[in-house]
């Protein structure tokens, strides 16, 4: 399966984010011909106060309906449809209550909504460097393990922070994911640290392909500071190894994803058969 990684620099103007999305997957679709495309995570609004954030937030219709659908809901679906690729939308701000869920939101070539999953472990740290996050201050956390079928492959989500959380990606391996698909808006600093060696482990520990879409560039927060993003999304095969990647710039990066990889891995070693501990 063919799957690129749209690696954006996106602010907190809905149109001008949107925009970059749609010129970045129409480039990378007629280069590489995908049919796996994968934006990063809150692509459609990255810093701003959190008045900006809710304006930029839609309501998401109920699953198997588009009435009220919102610009992003329908931006990603007839983006889907016109390139007739699988979509990965990264994730989004839903609305929910006086919070906001960080949605993903996967759509197939017909454009129809396939899966959505919202965050569950919220980024609320403080990093080595002094500079602190607060997402539970905006959102609320998801509950639910998504996985979705995506051409031959099974998909499970997550998004950014669940990277350091290994019992998700156990229990996504365990519903049956061969492909874990990771949207980030990954720190600077956190990502120089941790990102390829946490992506590689998760890779590794569940034999899985891993697909990590980040952003880049530097976005103003709500108390006007700036904060850089690390970029470099990639693609890992369930043996560790990175396959592609970009850089800290705005564009893409594309690999073919194959099942064979999968199998050949969790014969020669059973990890998931072995387990003694755990659920």
């Amino acid at each position: 399966m063919r799957t690129t990684v749209v690696q954006m620099a996106p602010g907190a103007s809905l149109p001008d984010n949107i925009a970059q999305a749609s010129d970045l997957i129409a480039a990378a679709v007629a280069a590489d011909r995908p049919e796996l495309v994968v934006l990063p995570e809150i692509w459609s609004c990255l810093g701003g106060a959190a008045e900006t954030k809710f304006a930029n937030a839609e309501e998401l219709p109920a699953p198997g309906t588009t009435a009220g659908t919102g610009p992003l809901y329908r931006f990603l679906s007839e983006t889907a449809r016109t390139h007739g690729i699988t979509l990965h939308g990264g994730s989004i701000g839903q609305r929910y209550g006086g919070k906001l869920l960080n949605t993903s939101l996967v759509f197939g070539p017909d454009g129809v909504e396939r899966a959505r999953y919202s965050k569950i472990h919220l980024f609320d740290i403080t990093t080595p460097g002094g500079e602190g996050y607060r997402e539970s201050d905006t959102y609320a956390p998801g509950e639910d393990v998504v996985t979705v079928p995506v051409g031959a492959f099974t998909a499970g989500l997550a998004i950014c922070y669940d990277l350091r959380f290994a019992e998700l990606f156990l229990a996504l391996r365990k519903r049956g994911a061969n492909v874990i698909v990771l949207p980030a808006a990954f720190t600077a600093e956190t990502g120089e640290a941790h990102w390829a060696t946490l992506l590689r482990a998760r890779a590794i520990e569940t034999q899985c392909w891993v697909v990590a879409c980040g952003t880049t560039g530097t976005h103003i927060d709500a108390g006007g500071h700036a904060r850089r993003t690390y970029g470099h999304s990639m693609i890992i095969d369930p043996w560790g190894t990175i396959v592609t990647q970009a850089s800290n710039g705005i564009g893409w990066a594309t690999a073919t994803l194959t099942l064979h990889q999968v199998e050949r891995v969790r014969a020669g070693m059973p990890v998931l058969a072995h387990r003694r501990l755990g659920a």
